[in-house]
């Protein structure tokens, strides 16, 4: 087989490997909402004392982030992707022995370290397979899209898994035999030799230097956004949807997985959509539609919620791909896996903080449905800042 065979069978098999990393850990990241009500049951927790669950490990993704982005630049894309696989691959394996909320926690920690790493190593590494920016996108809607299936598979798995009178913790078993064959995978394969290092010596230095960037703060912004308003569906809304007393209570048990569906099937009709239209404009466009259904919810009480934030999966699919895709394209390529742990810093830093801040406000008040209200006041600047980056255009002159 000629080099360039070899090379462009090794480029299938990476973007293979991207997509199924990012179909591993959404199956956990996603599938709290279906476990934390088991949670609650199982240690007698408060919804704030539940929600560590999902703000630990969004809080240790977030640090990696932004203090160990900067190792994709520096080490190269297969060593940071393989620390990562390793680090997320032992947290997930010994949730097997653990039977503590404290010990699950901590193991959760050290996952989301590893999530860190190797999704910014990921990131990076999109660049080096891609030749343009459409391109960019296109590939980065697909990297989500499996991430999206990853997100049906994780709840539909604890529901198995419950219904087989096994423990949810075997979740976390799967996911660490999966990561465990990309390991090996990942050694099979040569990565692109133009992104193993950097031109010039990158530091975490650099990395605090990038948060001065307007454009990097601007994409982080609106996805730290968006990133709130999509998390109080998968973590909160099970738990809101327990109230409803109507003529559909099948609807409610599958509400999360109507909503991950949607969600799968308008991250893979993205490119589609964005190959024929202006990307800001689609933002906007959706960025209303998502607003129409939390305030919907709102209005209507759970009967309309059943139907209203489900929908919102498939107005929500093409947002964080774009503007994570976006966000990283119009950087050098020696810069992008920086500039990827930085918003993957502002991305899991509003993943944790948007459901805490929900349940410390639904707590106060004494009902989700109040922490709702708060995210649906995080779709309308959502909106707004969309609307403003439409109307004002300020990565024109950067686009390449």
């Amino acid at each position: 087989m000629s080099d360039a065979s070899l090379q462009r069978r090794d480029i299938r098999l990476i973007k293979i490997l991207t997509c199924m990393m990012f179909f591993m850990f959404a199956m956990t990241t996603d599938a709290v909402g279906s476990i934390i009500p088991l949670l609650i049951e199982e240690f007698s927790l408060s919804l704030s004392a539940a929600s560590a669950f999902h703000y630990v490990p969004m809080v240790a993704i977030a640090a990696g982030g932004l203090c160990l982005g900067f190792l994709t630049d520096r080490q190269g894309r297969k060593r940071t992707i393989m620390l990562g696989l390793l680090l997320y691959g032992a947290g997930s394996l010994l949730f097997v022995f653990g039977a503590s909320f404290g010990f699950f926690v901590a193991l959760l920690a050290l996952s989301g370290i590893g999530v860190s790493v190797f999704k910014v190593g990921a990131l990076a590494l999109v660049g080096d397979v891609t030749g343009s920016p459409r391109e960019h996108m296109t590939f980065m809607n697909t990297i989500e899209g499996f991430f999206a299936i990853g997100s049906i598979v994780g709840p539909a798995l604890v529901a198995t898994l419950l219904a087989q009178g096994v423990s949810w913790k075997y979740l976390y078993v799967a996911a660490a035999v999966i990561c465990g064959a990309l390991m090996l995978a990942a050694t099979r394969v040569r990565y692109p030799s133009s992104a193993q290092t950097s031109e010039t010596p990158v530091s975490f230095s650099q990395t605090l230097m990038m948060l001065k960037n307007p454009c990097a703060l601007g994409f982080s912004s609106l996805i730290m956004l968006y990133v709130a308003v999509e998390v109080a569906i998968y973590v909160w809304m099970p738990t809101w949807l327990q109230d409803y007393q109507g003529p559909s209570p099948w609807l409610a048990t599958y509400a999360l997985t109507a909503f991950f569906v949607l969600r799968a099937v308008g991250r893979f009709l993205g490119a589609w959509l964005l190959d024929r239209l202006r990307w800001d404009s689609v933002l906007v466009v959706l960025a209303l539609a998502i607003l129409a259904c939390f305030a919907g919810s709102l209005a209507g009480g759970t009967a309309a919620a059943l139907w209203l934030l489900p929908l919102s999966g498939l107005f929500m699919s093409v947002l964080y791909p774009t503007l994570n895709s976006k966000g990283i394209s119009c950087f050098q390529a020696h810069e992008q896996g920086t500039i990827a742990g930085v918003i993957l810093f502002f991305t899991a830093f509003s993943a944790a903080a948007g459901p805490l801040a929900m349940a410390a406000v639904s707590d106060l008040f004494g009902n989700i449905r109040y922490g709702f209200m708060l995210a649906t006041g995080f779709a309308l600047l959502l909106f707004a800042g969309l609307l403003w980056n439409r109307i004002m255009m300020p990565l024109a002159m950067r686009e390449r």
